[in-house]
């Protein structure tokens, strides 16, 4: 049996939880350590039964929180050589923690969880995103912070049971909002983020090919709202042909707070 939730996914933090037997990891530690034990707890999760921590780039909504919480709870840490260079750079990391550089094409084990990471389109020193194979040969995927779906990100989720994929902006809502300019431009490029209407299209692909639970993530709270995450993603599927609570299961991760438990 596996587990997952986003313990909060946002522009202000990021923080998610997989786990399978005795192995547990967290993807990104984006808020305060207090905030993330706090969630951990509400979702029944015991500090002490984690693994590892495996991070997605170095972009402060996803490692805000680290040095304060490896403090409290040490763990070893996986991210990409460039990541882990800048981790310890800032003294996020010290020379003495326990880490290992991974890289796109070679997969790791941690514990009884086979892990691939894979490139992602962001504005980043190295980003990644991370494929979770489960030892029935199910697979979790978590694709957030890109600038736009390419071909290889796209291969490499299709086929996973559970898919975390960023719904970011609302074209609507970005274009009337107060960001400078050069911030718009930014997240509608090809190294910013997944508009909902980007997101929406990539899920039938997946439904049709084994995808049964979908969750939307990442959301803008200046430029997105739930609602409209949710509306565009179940237009889209229902345009495809496909039913809510027979083809698929929706969720949208919360900004602030855990979201409901996912038993797989």
């Amino acid at each position: 049996m596996a587990r997952f939730c986003t313990l909060f996914s946002g522009s202000e933090g990021n923080c998610t939880y997989v786990s399978c037997g005795d192995t547990s990891v967290l993807i990104d530690v984006g808020r305060s350590a207090k905030q993330v034990l706090e969630a951990m707890e509400a979702r029944g999760i015991d500090p002490k039964g984690l693994s590892a921590l495996l991070v997605t780039h170095e972009h402060g909504d996803h490692i805000k929180g680290i040095r304060a919480f490896l403090k409290k709870v040490p763990l070893p840490v996986y991210a990409t050589p460039e990541v882990l260079e800048k981790l310890l750079w800032d003294q996020i990391l010290t020379e003495s923690s326990p880490r290992t550089a991974i890289e796109e094409g070679t997969p790791f084990q941690v514990g009884s969880i086979g892990i691939h990471c894979f490139d992602i389109p962001h504005d980043s020193i190295h980003p990644v995103g991370y494929q979770f194979v489960l030892p029935d040969g199910r697979k979790i995927s978590l694709a957030t912070d890109m600038g736009f779906m390419c071909d290889s990100v796209r291969n490499t989720i299709t086929g996973s049971d559970l898919v975390l994929l960023e719904s970011n902006y609302d074209p609507s809502m970005l274009s009337v909002s107060t960001y400078p300019y050069a911030l718009k431009q930014r997240i509608v490029s090809n190294l910013g983020h997944l508009s909902n209407d980007v997101c929406a299209k990539e899920l039938a692909g997946l439904v049709r090919t084994g995808s049964t639970r979908l969750i939307l993530g990442h959301l803008s709270r200046r430029t997105n709202m739930p609602e409209l995450a949710a509306y565009s993603a179940r237009n889209a599927l229902q345009q495809a042909g496909m039913r809510e609570n027979y083809d698929y299961r929706l969720w949208v991760a919360p900004r602030d707070e855990p979201m409901e438990m996912v038993v797989l």
